[in-house]
């Protein structure tokens, strides 16, 4: 039986206080953003006592880039990373997502970063696997770098891909990454928004809207979905910030975050019921 999954909503209560209103309200659990700090132990174990899953772990990407770098930097990244894998390993959590790369000017690998890109990430997915745990590589920014890896890692036993709908739609030119990568296909971040409104890729355009109120064709998503089989949890990544400038959030912030909580389950369930 699938589980609806929701992120810790960003711009939302305080995450203690999120997990009670997210059970009460039906869901079967969460993922959060690993910090590195001691909170993150006690914050697993506060999910678990709630009665959730921990579905999975997001791992920091603010330094991503520094990952096809083979200086200090590069090293202290994959240190971080593989951190980030033991920590959910040991909460009992055998998933972890990353991403390959930050940065809207980064759009391929150069032969120097793909040589030192290819030995960071060779080190995360040998600890990954030496823990029992999947690492989903996540489509963003800079689809092309996300290919190098799949391209050169694919039999790896611990990479599999994430698929994020909103991304796809505002970061990747709408490619079919579902299709690209369905043999791997092991999670979702599914999320809406108005797609590419200028004539550039840019991260304001990555709403984390609830699904069915930006202009994503669900039951296009749901196809492809069905097409490669996937049979996992319906996962929704959503978040009730707007972005600088933009209010496509005002009408979720001025809803007590119960009745929010309820209506992204409806999403979810209606996504749920679309697929095989």
């Amino acid at each position: 039986m699938r589980r609806n999954i929701i992120s810790i909503v960003r711009g939302g209560p305080a995450p203690e206080e999120q997990l009670s209103v997210l059970k009460k309200t039906g869901w079967d659990g969460v993922f959060f953003t690993w910090t590195g700090w001691e909170s993150d132990h006690t914050f697993s174990s506060q999910i678990q006592a709630e009665g959730l899953a921990l579905q999975s772990v997001h791992a920091p990407y603010d330094r991503a880039d520094k990952l096809w770098e083979s200086d200090d930097e590069g090293k202290a990244e994959v240190a971080r990373q593989i951190r980030c894998i033991r920590d959910t390993a040991s909460w009992g959590c055998g998933l972890v997502v990353m991403h390959a790369i930050v940065g809207m000017e980064r759009i391929a690998p150069t032969e120097r970063e793909r040589e030192c890109g290819f030995q960071n990430f060779q080190k995360i997915f040998d600890a990954a696997a030496s823990a029992g745990m999947i690492v989903a590589m996540e489509n963003t920014e800079g689809e092309r770098y996300l290919d190098a890896l799949m391209r050169h890692f694919r039999g790896h036993p611990a990479l599999r891909f994430c698929i994020d709908t909103g991304h796809e739609m505002c970061y990747d030119h709408g490619h079919d990454l579902i299709g690209k990568y369905a043999d791997l296909l092991a999670c979702t971040h599914l999320n809406d928004n108005l797609g590419m409104c200028g004539e550039k890729i840019t991260w304001l355009d990555d709403l984390h809207l609830l699904p069915f109120d930006g202009v994503a064709d669900w039951e296009n998503i749901a196809a492809r979905l069905n097409v490669a089989a996937y049979r996992g949890d319906i996962t929704l990544e959503v978040k009730l910030e707007s972005r600088e400038g933009r209010h496509e959030h005002d009408a979720y912030r001025a809803m007590p975050f119960a009745e929010y909580a309820a209506l992204a389950l409806e999403r979810a369930k209606r996504i749920g019921e679309m697929l095989r």
